[in-house]
């Protein structure tokens, strides 16, 4: 029988890991034990004759078996089960697959972990920081141009909660005077509305004004193009920026990323009274188990107005 190449499993697994480190924030450590668990599951598939495009469930399930076998205690035994996982879960979301066939496998029952958040006083410093940046006269015309278009990039995703993937590729019309929404095209194709604030708004404005000054990329469709393969701004460029920011502030590189900002967006509405569900089509969740995961700012929240408007409550 003939063996799947290697290198098809490996420019699955990298796109992936890219993936991590722009969208989540992943750093070397965790990129690295996403490496090795993917490695070993692309070794026991291509022991077996498939790869990980063509793998079955059958053929995941006989993995986690192996590693049962193995002697793998259960939370590496999780911990492999759910780098598989975000794996294909991924690869379907990207096209890649048809299906995911890690979806209906079951393993040890681990606690959720809670997204990382940034404080809104963290975002206030992040935003204000990136005013200033964008305002400074002094610096080279290219140079301002890169500082606005990164404020414009992160007051969008603070007012919006988009995904990296979605606003790094938003059309040029999303920048219109009159707009006061986004149509946003998430995954499946799926469209949703979110609303734009008056400072994202402001930030387009004065980018795509420093932008036509520069005379460069006026006939572009993208509002933030580039000159790379996809025509716009790449999520793992606008990542390294956005820690480059965050460091300038004092914020650790560990603690921020695009996804980051999502999560800052969602849990700062839910703090502020916003209702779970509304908060979900703004994401564009598709399983309200998704947004789920904020319940802990819910749960904050109601401790906090017990504590504070209770009569019989400790003063």
């Amino acid at each position: 029988m003939t063996r799947p190449p290697r290198a098809s499993d490996q420019a699955l697994v990298e796109l992936f890991l890219d993936m991590l480190a722009a969208e989540r924030g992943a750093g070397a450590n965790t990129l690295s034990a996403y490496r090795n668990d993917l490695d070993d599951l692309s070794a026991h598939l291509r022991a077996a004759g498939v790869n990980i495009a063509g793998a079955k469930t059958d053929d995941l399930r006989e993995f986690i078996a192996s590693l049962a076998e193995r002697g793998f205690k259960a939370s590496s035994l999780a911990r492999r089960l759910s780098s598989m996982r975000q794996l294909y879960r991924f690869l379907y979301a990207e096209e890649k697959r048809a299906d995911d066939p890690a979806a209906v496998l079951e393993g040890p029952k681990r606690a959720r972990s809670l997204p990382k958040v940034l404080s809104i006083a963290d975002v206030d410093t992040l935003l204000k920081r990136a005013r200033t940046d964008a305002e400074n006269n002094d610096q080279p015309p290219a140079q301002r141009l890169r500082a606005a278009r990164l404020l414009c990039l992160l007051e969008v995703v603070y007012a919006t909660g988009l995904r990296v993937s979605e606003l790094v590729a938003l059309p040029a019309s999303a920048a219109r005077r009159e707009q006061h929404m986004l149509v946003v095209r998430g995954k499946g194709g799926k469209e949703r509305l979110v609303p734009l604030n008056k400072e994202a708004k402001r930030a387009m404005s004065e980018y795509l004004e420093l932008r036509e000054k520069a005379g460069r990329d006026s006939k572009s469709k993208w509002l933030f193009p580039s000159f790379g393969e996809q025509g716009h701004l790449t999520r793992q460029h606008f990542a390294r920026e956005l820690k480059a920011l965050g460091q300038a502030c004092g914020i650790l590189p560990a603690r921020l990323s695009p996804h980051v900002l999502r999560h800052a967006f969602a849990s700062h509405l839910l703090h502020n009274g916003a209702d779970l569900r509304v908060v979900q089509t703004l994401l564009g969740h598709a399983d309200i188990s998704t947004t789920q995961i904020y319940t802990h700012v819910l749960e904050e929240r109601l401790k906090t107005l017990v504590r504070d408007l209770h009569p019989l409550a400790d003063g």
